[in-house]
């Protein structure tokens, strides 16, 4: 059976089992920042932040596996001012990583910023900790613009920060073959 990896806004049928792979199946918190404390939320809290930005799917969206969700896209402004925007990716179903899962779901998140932001540039930063997110980077084009060193204390050792960026007239070319439907702001191919 072939894979069709989509991103949509999150259904209310995604609640609890979006819930469940987040804190069961907590592998993805050990490359997600780790340096960074993490208690996972309750439902309640769950429901209220994470789902509401998922489900209204301006700021996230959902990573949809063959109609299950395993993951989700978002961005944040660094500084909306002067629009330096960064965008993320995360598996949290460990059974589907290294499936290049993230990398089919960041091409249309990406081209959907740069549709709906009036931005030159879409940044991604990691961690040297992260080899498979660099590599997602990289097969996606982006060029690594900087490198930290030895700014990520984790687990008694030091990691570099890594950050990598692509810019609108950069992309288009690499990923030219998809599009948006604009009526309803939805990537319909790619």
């Amino acid at each position: 059976m072939s894979s069709t990896v989509t991103i949509r806004c999150a259904q209310e049928s995604d609640k609890q089992p979006l819930y469940n792979l987040l804190t069961t199946d907590e592998q993805w918190t050990l490359f997600n920042g780790p340096y960074f404390p993490y208690q996972h939320p309750t439902y309640e809290e769950f429901c209220q932040v994470q789902y509401v930005k998922l489900a209204n799917g301006k700021q996230a969206k959902v990573i949809d596996l063959n109609g299950r969700a395993i993951g989700s896209v978002s961005f944040y402004w660094e500084n909306e001012t002067t629009r330096w925007l960064e965008a993320g990716v995360v598996i949290y179903d460990s059974t589907c990583w290294g499936r290049d899962f993230g990398r089919q779901a960041l091409i249309p998140w990406i081209t959907q910023l740069f549709t709906q932001h009036d931005i030159a540039r879409v940044g991604l930063t990691t961690w040297s900790g992260n080899v498979a997110m660099m590599r997602c980077a990289q097969k996606l084009g982006f060029t690594q613009e900087a490198r930290l060193r030895k700014v990520r204390y984790y687990k008694g050792e030091y990691f570099d920060s890594i950050k990598y960026g692509v810019l609108r007239e950069e992309w288009q070319p690499l990923n030219g073959s998809v599009f948006l439907d604009n009526a309803q702001g939805e990537i319909v191919g790619y």
